[in-house]
């Protein structure tokens, strides 16, 4: 199903034309969902810089409230292409939040408490603000309404310890999912390593992550969104930036991806996740350069678009939106 995107001609350069018919073809994936009238808003800059992401999070005119937690990826070692706290500092600490990720379920450097704490201090996460692993403890259960693939969700303990979660995406590829923005990370992310299995196989799992069907992952990892999007009370507690810098084939999950063909294209924010990583996903698309080939490859694979659908069909959000330039 073909949405109409609405674009303001200061962004005419980044024109969606191009992403016609790939996007029309991967739509096709999944089951087409209900028209929506309203477009959600998302603001785009060009400026991948400390200033540039201050002003996509003072367009949203969002307020946390209580205690903040800033959900993103600590990265696997050695190379991967996490958010550098060079960037994001500045924005963490204007929102006093707390760093918070959970522990993997793949192994690796972060599957363990105390040896991701290990790779945190190393990419300097420490140094620039409090960091919790929320999973440290175990997990707790929160209710999914409307989901076929998983009814809950297993998020880390301390989730429920924070009343507003400011999420910061890397948006880039991903081997499993296809690509990974802001539903993946609230996803994906805020699961517990046991969580992470269950999302992974689809609801059938939560000692292993390898067994599960491709649509059922993708459709698990939009209702548990869902779930921790409706625990937060949507918008009122949550917000979401992507940036779109070091746009690998590869997630920061793993730590020697392959060198980005993109360029980077800038930085991205909306109260919408499911209108955020959309609008993300449409720029890709729209790049006309050849060296975009692999990502968008990368992404039709392995039907990452389902996810936006699904997501859409329960209600979490649109992925008709109007993209609004914050450059002058």
């Amino acid at each position: 199903m073909l949405k109409k995107i609405a674009l303001l001609a200061a962004l005419s350069l980044l024109s969606l034309t191009a992403c016609g018919q790939a996007a029309q073809d991967e739509k096709k994936a999944a089951p087409a969902a209900d028209i929506k009238t309203e477009k959600a808003v998302v603001y785009f800059t060009k400026d991948i810089s400390p200033k540039g992401l201050a002003a996509a999070y003072e367009a949203l005119k969002w307020q946390p409230h209580g205690k903040t937690a800033v959900k993103l990826s600590t990265g696997e070692p050695p190379a991967s292409n996490y958010l550098r706290p060079e960037l994001i500092k500045d924005l963490v600490q204007k929102v006093n939040g707390t760093i918070v990720e959970c522990n993997t379920a793949y192994g690796g450097a972060r599957s363990e408490t105390k040896k991701h704490y290990e790779v945190i201090k190393e990419h300097g996460f420490d140094a620039i603000a409090p960091v919790q692993i929320l999973d440290e403890k175990g997990s707790m259960s929160i209710k999914i309404e409307g989901g076929r693939r998983i009814k809950e969700d297993y998020v880390g303990a301390a989730f429920k310890d924070y009343d507003s979660y400011l999420v910061l995406s890397h948006f880039k590829g991903h081997a499993m999912a296809g690509f990974g923005g802001a539903l993946k990370n609230i996803s994906i992310g805020l699961a517990s390593s046991m969580g992470k299995c269950w999302i992974h196989s689809g609801g059938t799992s939560t000692v292993s992550m390898w067994d599960g069907e491709q649509i059922a992952f993708l459709e698990a990892m939009a209702e548990a969104a869902k779930g921790v999007s409706d625990y937060m009370g949507g918008s009122k507690g949550m917000a979401y930036i992507n940036v779109m810098n070091r746009l690998s084939v590869d997630c920061d999950c793993n730590g020697h991806p392959a060198e980005p063909e993109l360029k980077d294209i800038g930085i991205l924010s909306s109260l919408d996740p499911v209108a955020l990583d959309q609008a993300c996903l449409d720029l890709v698309y729209a790049q006309k350069d050849k060296d975009g080939k692999s990502l968008v490859a990368r992404i039709h694979e392995r039907q990452g678009s389902v996810t936006v659908q699904h997501a859409e069909e329960l209600g979490l959000g649109t992925t008709s939106y109007e993209l609004v330039s914050l450059d002058k």
